[in-house]
């Protein structure tokens, strides 16, 4: 029987960061302790509070590892994040920094490929060979199954959101057309907030407005469908993946998501191959207990 393991996974997200107490192994980990708090849009201040969360979690419990995720290029080797365009960090050396300060081993991802991994060992994507799994947050990004193991490269892949589908609106990456400018959560509400004058708190109070028939948080709605739809269309004729699994915040939406997206997508789709689409099952808790399980394979692997 595998060792059960304790680490701590610390999740940096484009609005918020996650830490979490986690037991486990490499094939099924749960969350003993968890906390929240805004992220901090500086590299050094998100390692001062990567510090005290952890600082705060390993209190009384023999913690052997932590494991960090942040968004953006990463380069899990070295243990540097390369950019982020939503938190605006540049090579920075997270691994060395956090290291320093808590004096644990600690292994460094990325947040959304380490969402994957949780969603394939433990999650809706278990026993798919090639697919891809979309968290739809602050941004886009996929993490890519590839014969039935999460595919990193150079740490470069997967950027999604990033892809000009022909809207024409700016991003803040600095090209055009990009899909998180339509279909991400935060766009979501800022488009409707810029498109009526009433702010909205996010995607979500979106959505409840669809639902009771406001015109405009429907077109907003179209267009955030319409982009992702063209997204996954790019996917599909490049990788033919089994199924998306869509996560993160907007695909809380569920049907009021996933409903039109399957019909827009029977209209775009021609030779390509169709893929399945499915919701997340691990919610926002998924970058969580992926960078435990990262934690856990690195110390499997000393």
């Amino acid at each position: 029987m595998a060792r059960t393991r304790h680490v701590i996974a610390v999740d940096v997200g484009g609005t918020e960061t996650k830490a979490a107490l986690v037991a486990g192994t490499a094939l099924d980990v749960r969350a003993v302790k968890q906390r929240r708090r805004a992220t901090t849009r500086d590299a050094e201040a998100v390692v001062d509070d990567v510090a005290a969360l952890v600082e705060e979690l390993r209190a009384g419990t023999d913690v052997e590892a932590v494991g960090l995720v942040v968004p953006g290029v990463v380069d899990e080797d070295n243990g540097i994040g390369v950019y982020s365009a939503n938190l605006g960090w540049q090579d920075y050396p997270f691994v060395k920094q956090v290291e320093a300060r808590i004096g644990l081993k600690t292994s460094f991802g990325h947040d959304v490929r380490a969402g994957g991994l949780a969603e394939l060992r433990i999650g809706n994507a278990r026993g798919l060979r090639n697919a891809v799994i979309m968290p739809i947050g602050t941004g886009i990004a996929g993490a890519l199954v590839l014969d039935g193991r999460i595919y990193r490269g150079d740490g470069s892949v997967g950027e999604i959101g990033h892809v000009d589908v022909g809207h024409g609106d700016p991003c803040g990456c600095g090209q055009t057309g990009c899909v998180e400018a339509r279909a991400s959560s935060a766009a979501i509400a800022r488009r409707y907030a810029e498109r009526t004058g009433n702010p909205v708190h996010g995607a979500a109070d979106v959505a409840k407005l669809v639902r009771a028939g406001d015109p405009d948080a429907v077109m907003v709605w179209q267009e955030a469908v319409e982009a992702l739809a063209r997204g996954i269309l790019l996917v599909a004729a490049l990788l033919g993946p089994e199924a998306v699994v869509l996560g993160g915040g907007l695909a809380l939406a569920g049907p009021l998501l996933t409903d039109p997206l399957r019909d827009r997508l029977d209209g775009l789709i021609t030779f390509q191959r169709r893929p399945e689409l499915r919701l997340a099952a691990l919610g926002d808790e998924a970058g969580c207990l992926g960078a435990a399980l990262l934690a856990i394979d690195m110390l499997e692997e000393r």
